[in-house]
C-alpha cells in the first residue's frame, strides 16, 4: 500500500505562505536526493510578520494566481513583469498577506542604471521559450536567497505542479563591460549581440572588473530555448561581465541548451550546480578567463540527453587570438551517463579552437557508455589548443580520470590521422595525476571515507598556489566527504522545489506491506518478476519472496536501485535474487551504511547460521567456454536456480550495475550435488559492472563465484564460508585485489580459500580462466574431516593465474597446491606466476606431477619466484587480520585496476578497509 500526501510544497513556497494564516508550525523534511526528487512537507502553517498594503511591480493576474492556489492550497498573488525595466524595483518574497510569483512575459529587460532586487524565497517563472530576463551593460540584479529560501526561476508547468521538461522558458541573460576578443581591435567601442535574445542586447568593454550585481543561492530550472543553430538561450548567460559580479551558490538543473556559457569576461563563480543539463553543462569562449571553484555536474541519471560536461573555446577562426581564453578552475565532480546518439554523446572536458585552462582537483567519471573522460582538438597538421598543453598553457594537477568505459583519453589529430598529443600520456607525466577505476563516490557524487577522492593531500591548495579568490582545499572533486554545500537550497539536495506530489510512504510501487519483521520498520515484499525500475528506500525493511528476477532474459529489463543502508531478508534456501542478463543492479552502500542482505533469523534476533536463504545471482553478457562454438547463441543455465535464469555471450565490457559495500550473511542453498547456491554468484559478468567493499559471511556454499565473464572486483571480504571462499571456473579472466579470506574462528566447516578451474572435460578450452589477483590474505583453521579440510589455494583444470603479495597461512590442510597435468605444465612454461609472497603453514605445498608425470616439486618453484619465502606460523606473518610480514609488494606502476600498496596481504594497520562496515572479524 502507498500512502500519498496531495502536494507538497518547498521550503521556498512554504516560506512564502507563512505571509498570511495562522496556527502553528511543523516543518518536517523528507529528503531523497536524486536530481528532481526532494520534498519538504508542510503543515499548519504560521503568521509571520505581514508586508501589508504593498504596491506589487507588474501587472496582477488572478487567472495564475487562482492556478497556482488550487495546486498549492492557499491563496498567492502573482503578478506579470514584462517589458523594460528602467527604475530600481524590488521583487519581494510576500505582500498583503499572500506569498507573491512573478511571471515574466516575453522579454524582461533591466535597463541600463537600474536595479532589480530579488528577495529570499522569491518564485519567478515563465511560460514560454520567449520569456527570459535580461540584465543589460551598467544595470545590475542583486538576487541574494539563502540556503534556506532560495531563489527560483523556473517554468509556469513547475509552478503548477505538471510535468516539467527542458525548454519550457527561455532563461537568465547577464551582460557587462568586460572584454572579449570578439571586441573591435581598433580601439572602437565594444557592442557585441548576446545569443539567444532580442535585437540591443549586447555586452563587451574594456572593465575586467565590471560589477552587473549579485546571484547568491539561486535556482535555474526548466529554462533553454534555441531560436536557430548556434543561437539559443542558456541556463544562465554571462556575457562579458566582469569580475566585480557576485555568482555563489548558483544551479541551473534540466536546461534544454547548455547550463552556463561565458563569452569573455572575468566573472568568478563558486559553489556551481549543473544537473540534467542537455547540452554542455559549461561553456566558455572568445576570452573567458574567470575563477571557478566547488563544482558538481552530473548528466540526468536516466541516461537522458546530454553532451560535453565542459565545452571550451578560444576563439574558431583564430585560435590564437587575444585575450585569449584562460579560466582557472577548481574541485570539480563531473558525473556523466549513457547517453548516446549518432549526433553526441555524455563526455566529459573538451578543449578546442586555442583555448587555454588551468584545472585542477578534479574528478571525471561515468558509466561504461559514455564518450571519453578528457579530449584536445586537434587540426590539420597542428592545433593552438595541443600546442597550449605542450607549452603550459594548459594545466591539469591532482586530478583523476575514472571513466568505466575504456576511453578515459581521446587523442588529438591530424587531418590525416596521425596523433598530434597522446592525452594519456600527457596526463600521467603530470604526477599528481592518476586513472582510477575506483573513486567511491555514491549516487550523489559525495566520496566515501575510504575514498582516494579526501586521501591525504589529494588535493592542491589552490588558495596557495594560485589565487586567494579559491578556498583551501586538500581534496579532489567538489566535496570533502564531510560537508554536502548543495544540501537544503539546490533542487535534488533538499531545496529548490516549487511544487510537486509528496514523496511515496510505505512500500514503493512493485513490492506489497507485510507485517513487520522487527516489530517497528515498514516490511516490504518483493516477488516475482520486476520489468519496471525500482527503488528500495532505506527507511522500509525488504523481504525476498521465492526466486526474485530482475527483468526477463534480455527482455523486459530493468534497475533495480537499492539506497544505502537498505536490509533485505529471505526466510528460506529459496528466496534469492537473480539480475537477469540485459538488467542491473545499483547498490550503492556506504562505509557507514551498508546494503545488508541477510536472514530473517538475523533480524528477528534468532540464532543465525548459514543456508537461511538463498543469495545472490549476477546473470550477464560476457564470454564463458561453455558457450557453443558455432556461433549459435550462448544460454548457459547457471547453477542453483530455476530454469531460464541463463548467462553468457560475446560481450566481455557488459555491464550488470555494482555492488558496493554489500554484505550478504547466512545464505546459500544445495539444490542437489554440484547445483548449489553461492554467497554472491557472477555468470558470465562483464567487466563493466563494478565491484567493490563487498563481504559474504556464513554461506552454505561458496562465498563468491565466477562461471566464466571478466568483472573484477576490489575490497573483498570472505569469512566463516562453509565450502570454498573463491570459486572460478569457465574461462574467468578478471582482476581481484585486497581479497580478505578468514576461516571459522572456532574452527568450524571449511574447504578451500581458492578452487580455480577451467574446465573439467577439456582443461585447454578457450577462452581459458586466467586471473589475477593481488594482496590476499588468507587464514585458515582446524578444520579436518575425511571428506574436506581447511586449505589455502588449489589451481586446477587447466586454469592459469597470476598470484601477488599474498599471505597464507593457519590451514590445517596445504596452504599451496596445483592439479597434476596441464595445471603443472603452465607454472612451469611461466603462464602462472606466484611472486611477492609468504606462506606459512603446517603443510605449505603439496606436490604434484606435470603431463609426462614427472614429479613437481612445487615449493621449489614458489621459492624460486620473485620474493616468496615461508614462516613458521601465523604469528610471524599476521597481527589478527593485519599484515606484519615485511616482503616488498609488487610493483603494478601503470597498470589501470592495480593499487600500488605497500603491503603484502589484504589489509594493514595503516590500510584498514574493513572497519566500519564488515561482520565477524572482531
Amino acid at each position: 500500500m502507498q500512502i500519498k500526501s496531495l502536494f507538497k510544497v518547498s521550503t521556498i513556497a512554504g516560506a512564502l505562505i507563512l505571509a498570511g494564516c495562522g496556527g502553528d508550525i511543523n516543518l518536517s523534511s523528507d529528503v531523497n536526493n536524486s536530481v528532481g526528487d526532494t520534498v519538504t512537507n508542510i503543515t499548519n502553517p504560521d503568521t509571520s510578520t505581514p508586508v501589508d498594503d504593498v504596491v506589487l511591480p507588474g501587472k496582477s493576474n488572478s487567472q495564475l494566481a487562482q492556478q497556482v492556489a488550487a495546486v498549492i492550497g492557499f491563496d498567492v498573488s502573482v503578478q506579470v513583469l514584462d517589458g523594460k525595466l528602467t527604475e530600481d524595483t524590488t521583487l519581494v518574497a510576500s505582500a498583503n498577506n499572500k506569498p507573491v510569483f512573478y511571471a515574466i512575459s516575453g522579454g524582461l529587460e533591466v535597463m541600463a542604471g537600474a536595479t532589480l532586487t530579488v528577495e529570499p524565497g522569491s518564485v519567478l517563472f515563465g511560460q514560454s521559450g520567449n520569456d527570459y530576463l535580461v540584465v543589460h551593460r551598467d544595470a545590475k540584479i542583486m538576487a541574494e536567497g539563502t540556503k534556506a529560501k532560495p531563489i527560483i526561476m523556473t517554468s509556469l508547468q513547475d509552478v503548477k505542479g505538471e510535468d516539467t521538461s527542458a525548454g519550457q522558458w527561455g532563461g537568465v541573460v547577464i551582460l557587462g563591460n568586460a572584454p572579449s576578443n570578439k571586441c573591435p581591435s581598433d580601439g572602437s567601442a565594444c557592442a557585441l549581440q548576446v545569443e539567444g535574445v532580442g535585437e540591443g542586447a549586447v555586452f563587451g568593454g574594456d572593465d575586467w572588473e565590471d560589477n552587473s550585481g549579485s546571484l547568491k543561492y539561486v535556482v535555474v530550472k526548466y529554462a533553454g530555448y534555441e531560436i536557430a543553430p548556434d543561437n539559443e538561450l542558456n541556463g544562465v548567460t554571462f556575457g562579458g561581465v566582469g569580475s566585480g559580479t557576485t555568482v555563489d551558490y548558483l544551479q541551473v538543473h534540466a536546461n534544454a541548451d547548455d547550463g552556463v556559457e561565458f563569452f569573455g569576461g572575468a566573472v568568478n563563480v563558486k559553489h556551481l550546480v549543473l544537473t540534467s543539463n542537455q547540452d554542455d553543462s559549461i561553456d566558455w569562449d572568445n576570452g573567458y578567463k574567470g575563477m571557478i571553484q566547488h563544482v558538481y555536474i552530473e548528466h540526468a541519471k536516466n541516461a537522458g540527453e546530454a553532451n560535453r560536461a565542459i565545452e571550451a573555446d578560444n576563439d574558431g577562426s583564430t585560435p590564437d587570438k587575444e585575450p585569449q581564453s584562460n579560466p582557472t578552475l577548481a574541485n570539480m565532480t563531473i558525473v556523466g551517463n549513457n547517453f548516446d546518439t549518432a549526433d553526441k554523446d555524455s563526455e566529459g572536458i573538451y578543449l578546442r579552437e586555442g583555448t587555454a585552462a588551468k584545472i585542477f582537483n578534479t574528478v571525471v567519471t561515468g558509466p561504461s557508455e559514455m564518450g571519453e573522460c578528457i579530449e584536445f582538438e586537434g587540426g590539420d597538421t597542428s592545433s593552438v589548443t595541443v600546442d597550449n598543453a605542450t607549452s603550459g598553457k594548459i594545466v591539469i594537477q591532482n586530478s583523476i580520470m575514472a571513466c568505466s568505459n575504456g576511453e578515459n583519453f581521446k587523442n588529438s589529430k591530424a587531418a590525416d590521422g596521425s596523433t598530434l598529443l597522446d592525452i594519456e600520456t600527457w596526463f600521467t607525466d603530470e604526477s599528481s595525476n592518476s586513472i582510477s577505476t575506483s573513486i567511491l563516490i555514491d549516487e550523489n557524487g559525495v566520496p566515501d571515507t575510504n575514498s582516494p577522492l579526501i586521501a591525504a593531500n589529494a588535493g592542491q591548495d589552490v588558495a596557495n598556489t594560485q589565487d586567494s579568490f579559491f578556498d583551501t582545499t586538500d581534496y579532489i572533486g567538489a566535496f570533502d566527504g564531510t560537508t554536502d554545500w548543495r544540501q537544503g537550497w539546490a533542487f535534488g539536495y533538499g531545496g529548490g522545489e516549487v511544487t510537486a506530489e509528496v514523496e511515496t510512504q510505505g512500500c514503493p510501487t512493485g513490492t506489497s506491506a507485510i507485517s513487520s519483521v522487527d516489530g517497528s520498520t515498514t516490511t516490504c515484499q518483493i516477488s516475482g518478476t520486476i520489468t519496471a525500475d525500482l527503488t528500495l528506500t532505506s527507511n522500509n525493511i525488504y523481504a525476498l519472496d521465492g526466486a526474485v528476477f530482475v527483468g526477463n532474459d534480455k527482455a523486459d529489463s530493468a534497475t533495480l536501485t537499492i539506497e544505502a543502508g537498505t536490509t533485505i531478508f529471505g526466510r528460506s534456501g529459496s528466496d534469492y535474487l537473480v539480475v537477469s542478463r540485459d538488467s542491473d543492479i545499483q547498490a550503492n552502500g556506504t562505509s557507514s551504511a551498508p546494503i545488508v542482505f541477510t536472514s530473517s533469523q538475523d533480524i528477528e534476533g534468532g540464532t543465525t547460521d548459514s543456508g537461511q536463504w538463498g543469495g545472490i545471482v549476477l546473470l550477464g553478457n560476457a564470454q564463458s567456454n561453455k558457450c557453443p562454438t558455432d556461433g549459435s547463441a550462448c544460454a548457459l543455465q547457471v547453477e542453483g536456480v530455476e530454469d531460464g535464469a541463463v548467462f553468457g555471450g560475446t560481450d566481455d565490457t557488459d555491464s550488470s550495475g555494482t555492488l558496493r559495500y554489500v554484505v550478504v550473511k547466512h545464505a546459500g542453498y544445495e539444490i542437489a550435488p554440484d547445483n548449489e547456491l553461492n554467497g554472491i554468484t557472477f555468470g558470465g559478468v562483464g567487466s563493466g559492472t563494478t565491484v567493490e567493499f563487498i563481504q559474504v559471511h556464513e554461506n552454505a556454499d561458496d562465498g563468491i563465484e565466477f562461471f566464466g565473464g571478466t568483472v573484477s572486483a576490489k575490497y573483498v571480504v570472505l569469512t566463516s564460508n562453509k565450502d570454498d571462499s573463491v570459486d572460478w571456473d569457465n574461462g574467468f579472466r578478471g582482476n581481484l585485489q585486497y581479497v580478505l579470506v578468514k576461516h571459522d574462528e572456532n574452527d568450524g566447516e571449511a574447504n578451500r580459500a581458492i578452487e580455480a578451474d577451467n574446465d573439467g572435460s577439456t582443461p585447454n578450452k578457450t577462452p581459458q580462466s586466467d586471473v589475477t589477483i593481488a594482496n590476499m590474505t588468507i587464514i585458515g583453521n582446524g578444520f579436518d574431516t575425511a571428506d574436506k579440510d581447511s586449505e589455502g589455494v588449489y589451481l586446477r583444470e587447466g586454469t592459469k593465474a597470476q598470484l601477488h603479495n599474498f599471505v597464507i597461512t593457519g590451514a590445517v590442510g596445504e596452504c599451496f597446491e596445483l592439479e597434476s597435468g596441464l595445471t603443472v605444465d603452465q607454472a612451469i612454461d611461466g603462464d602462472t606466476t606466484f611472486t611477492n609472497s609468504v606462506v606459512a603453514c603446517t603443510e605449505n605445498f603439496k606436490d604434484s606431477t606435470d603431463s609426462s608425470s614427472a614429479s613437481f616439486d612445487l615449493g621449489a618453484w614458489v621459492l624460486a619466484q620473485d620474493a616468496n619465502s615461508t614462516a613458521a606460523s601465523t604469528a610471524d606473518v599476521l597481527d589478527g587480520i593485519f599484515t606484519i610480514d615485511t616482503t616488498t609488494p609488487k610493483d603494478f606502476t601503470g597498470h589501470s585496476f592495480f593499487d600500488n600498496a605497500d603491503h603484502i596481504g589484504a589489509v594493514s594497520s595503516t590500510n584498514n578497509w574493513t572497519a566500519g562496515w564488515t561482520v565477524g572479524l572482531e
